[in-house]
């Protein structure tokens, strides 16, 4: 649940056609805005809210260029800019060593676990995946820029999907090893 609260201005976006990508903007904008406030309410890090963050930033870029040049070259482009700049946020915080999948796993992991080593690896691997989803699905979706929308749609809900899944797959299979090894000792 935490992963579609975080991505829910990107699915937004990805969901509402094309020919209105300025309102797209705008309301994954204020869901962005929103959804940092209420984060940091419920007294969540900075540095736990790289993606809600870098979607704020992202959002209020294409926001201001999707209302003052509705006809920009950007237009058929802002798909994959988005699916890019997903791998971006997400590559950058592998580099600095705060894979985003830390913030959001922390929110249903006891403290005691967050600073062992599997599961910081265990996050570093799924931020991973994400990030190689975000990039494939820009590529993707480059290709298909001046193609009709229902490939770029396929594309986008793909990018979520399938790092969602193996997310929740990788998970389990992490927590149901650890209790195996918790069993043996």
């Amino acid at each position: 649940m935490s992963y579609l609260r975080t991505f829910a201005p990107w699915i937004v976006y990805a969901l509402i056609p094309s020919a209105h990508w300025n309102w797209a903007a705008l309301i994954a904008l204020v869901l962005s805005v929103g959804l940092v406030a209420q984060q940091i309410r419920a007294g969540r890090t900075l540095d736990a809210l790289i993606i809600e963050i870098g979607s704020a930033i992202f959002f209020a870029f294409i926001t201001a260029v999707a209302f003052t040049s509705p006809d920009s070259g950007l237009h058929p482009y802002a798909a994959a800019l988005s699916s890019g700049t997903l791998a971006v946020i997400a590559g950058i915080s592998l580099a600095i060593r705060k894979p985003f999948t830390l913030g959001i796993a922390k929110q249903t992991t006891p403290r005691e676990y967050w600073a062992q080593p599997l599961f910081v690896r265990t996050n570093v691997i799924i931020t991973a995946v994400w990030t190689v989803c975000f990039a494939l699905a820009a590529g993707a979706l480059v290709v298909l820029a001046h193609s009709g929308s229902v490939g770029r749609t396929v594309v986008q809900v793909a990018g979520f999907v399938v790092p969602m899944v193996f997310t929740l797959r990788y998970v389990a299979h992490i927590q149901a090893k650890a209790a195996t090894l918790r069993a043996s000792r």
